[in-house]
């Protein structure tokens, strides 16, 4: 599999999802749980009320994350989404860039000022967008960061991190201030394989949350994080940086539906059933004569045909024109690869149909 550095990766803002041709008819390009939305939570948030503000402290919230993850309330703090808090703890991370000169001495400064972020080589882009907008210097060695981004299982492989649980331990050594954060985006989507990192190593990491995927509903943003133990001091700055209200009313049901054993029920059966959806969907790629690389979630990535990588755009706009979206991994520094959702069988059938139509004319 042919990869592209993390500086040579396009790190424009590229998504899955609707685009200019609205809503997709079989879209493969997210990483939602196509058996979502969860009924349970769909229904809470249309009863929610939108008419009052919410409780700006989020006491009620907080109280029950906080005894579903078994931490201290003190530990939880929110943001309006993964990404906004992404941004919020670079944006805190490169502030001594700029505030430990004087202006007239930024300029012969800067160099030896300024923070580093490592990112995992294939990986979300906006870490890598948060660290520039923040005046970080991007680094290939974590054991010169200022702020580490880690995912398991991460995207686009759905893999584990190599190495992971060594690193941590490495840094725990460390007397440095280095921060590190484990995005959990995709944890509650693990189909196979088991963690790395014990509960003693993810305590050292600001762990960030957002069920959303997990639970069908990606249209609404929301999203909460455990601080690291013996962190108050980088938790009340991230706190005072935060707009009023970084969740509105929806987002609020949702996560604290994400608490309810009946929503846990419905989860734990949804990825029972895409197991069983994944298997199908990965023999129809093999059979399309397409690579499948190794994955523990419910998405995987493809290494099409030449032909196909070669008139790739072409390929993708004839997909979508038939309603078919699939997620180009250049931006994440695999340029050959398309990352795939486990959709339904009929999703799939459709599918297989389109590149069987159209694969000729490539």
């Amino acid at each position: 599999m042919q990869t592209k550095t993390k500086s040579e990766a396009s790190r424009l803002r590229v998504h899955g999802g609707t685009d200019t041709l609205g809503k997709p008819a079989y879209d493969f390009s997210t990483n939602s749980n196509a058996l979502g939305p969860c009924p349970e939570v769909l229904t809470q948030i249309r009863l929610s009320d939108c008419a009052s503000y919410p409780d700006p402290e989020y006491h009620h919230l907080r109280n029950a994350l906080a005894t579903w993850h078994q931490v201290s309330p003190q530990r939880i703090l929110f943001a309006a989404s993964a990404s906004e808090f992404i941004f919020r703890i670079s944006m805190l991370v490169g502030q001594s860039t700029f505030s430990s000169a004087s202006s007239s001495a930024r300029s012969t400064q800067l160099a030896s000022l300024q923070k580093t972020v490592w990112v995992p080589p294939h990986s979300y882009g906006d870490y890598v967008l948060a660290g520039r907008a923040a005046g970080l210097a991007i680094v290939d060695d974590f054991h010169n960061a200022d702020l580490i981004w880690t995912c398991e299982p991460g995207s686009p492989l759905g893999q584990n991190q190599v190495g992971l649980a060594q690193m941590i331990e490495i840094l725990a050594d460390c007397s440095s201030e280095v921060q590190i954060v484990l995005d959990c985006a995709y944890q509650a989507l693990r189909l196979s394989g088991s963690p790395s990192l014990n509960s003693q190593q993810r305590d050292t990491c600001w762990q960030l949350f957002t069920p959303n995927k997990a639970l069908g509903l990606t249209g609404i943003r929301g999203a909460y994080v455990i601080a690291p133990i013996q962190a108050q001091h980088w938790q009340q700055q991230l706190e005072q940086m935060a707009a009023s209200w970084p969740l509105g009313t929806h987002a609020v049901t949702m996560l604290h539906a994400w608490t309810l054993p009946s929503v846990q029920d419905w989860l734990r059966e949804s990825l029972t059933t895409l197991r069983d959806w994944k298997q199908r969907q990965i023999a129809l790629c093999v059979d399309l004569g397409w690579k499948v690389e190794p994955s523990d979630t419910n998405f995987f990535c493809v290494t099409p045909s030449k032909t196909i990588q070669e008139y790739r755009t072409d390929f993708l706009h004839v997909m979508r024109a038939q309603g078919v979206k699939l997620r180009h991994a250049g931006s994440f520094g695999l340029d050959p690869c398309f990352r795939m959702r486990v959709l339904s069988p009929p999703m799939q059938d459709a599918f297989y149909r389109a590149v069987k139509q159209y694969s000729p004319d490539f």
